[in-house]
């Protein structure tokens, strides 16, 4: 048995939270977009711009990715068909249905991640910044605690309550 097949069987026994990311504000952020996203469902182009330091190697982060998957599922769409992964080039003109993402590897930015929701005239913008890894920590924490003496799997939405809302 491997990858989620494991940890669902591990679930029987044990509590687990299984996150793209522990950040409390984070995740957070992914609830404020689902919301935003059943708003904004028409007529705004929907991008997500985020960056990390020069060192990370994968791209886009997981949890650019996890912004793309709430906002996606919010408008009844599979990300796999509707993601457009950096842009260059004549790309021709935007396709309504996409969610666009671009990467900024610089520095040490630990994580900043927005969510851009635009349309003529306006703009709305959705943002978390990371300075410091310890908020990831605290998260972590934080679900450990909160799962202890349970079973079955679990995300950070039901460690925060925002499940049921």
């Amino acid at each position: 048995m491997r990858g989620k097949a494991a940890i669902r069987a591990a679930a029987e026994k044990t509590g687990i939270v299984f996150a793209a990311n522990f950040s409390v504000g984070v995740n957070l952020t992914f609830h404020i977009l689902d919301t935003v996203a059943l708003v904004l469902n028409e007529g705004y182009d929907i991008e997500i711009i985020e960056g990390h330091h020069r060192h990370k190697v994968d791209a886009p982060s997981g949890t650019a990715l996890r912004m793309g998957e709430v906002i996606a599922g919010a408008l009844g769409r599979d990300l796999k068909q509707c993601a457009v992964y950096g842009r260059e080039g004549h790309t021709g003109p935007r396709d309504p249905s996409t969610i666009g993402f671009a990467t900024v590897r610089a520095g040490d930015i630990v994580g900043d991640h927005t969510a851009l929701f635009a349309t003529d005239g306006e703009r709305v913008e959705i943002t978390h910044k990371a300075s410091s890894r310890m908020t990831f920590a605290a998260g972590a924490v934080r679900a450990a605690v909160w799962v202890n003496g349970k079973t079955g799997l679990y995300d950070m939405q039901d460690v925060l309550g925002l499940n049921n809302r």
